[in-house]
């Protein structure tokens, strides 16, 4: 008989930098996530509604036509309950989305984790 393989929660990295999205899906499957990487919001709106990810982590600036803060508001609409950590190496021009948490690039690892970890206890 197979074993089954044990409940991981689901991740949806959005970032555009191919070295970021990688780096940061890396930081989450070590710590015990399934990862779902998109570079555009469009994409990662379709695995929003598909995959319900117990955790959002996108950039601000993407290619295509959604922002990341644009899809953090469409992603609280739809589940109040999700952890959205929004990034950004410039100043934000718009207000975020409630309980969103706001990194400004560089994002240390640890942070990213331990903020992750919070979230992921309430």
């Amino acid at each position: 008989m197979g074993q089954s393989k044990p409940y991981r929660p689901t991740a949806l990295v959005v970032e555009d930098d191919p070295i970021q999205r990688e780096m940061i899906s890396f930081l989450l499957a070590e710590t015990d996530y399934d990862v779902i990487q998109c570079e555009d919001a469009e994409t990662a709106e379709l695995a929003l509604k598909s995959r319900h990810p117990a955790v959002l982590i996108t950039d601000v600036s993407l290619v295509g036509n959604m922002t990341g803060i644009e899809l953090a508001h469409l992603a609280r609409q739809s589940d109040p309950e999700l952890c959205i950590i929004i990034m950004s190496g410039k100043p934000l021009s718009t207000a975020l989305p409630d309980h969103v948490t706001f990194f400004s690039k560089p994002v240390y690892p640890i942070e990213l984790i331990r903020e992750v970890d919070i979230s992921r206890r309430h």
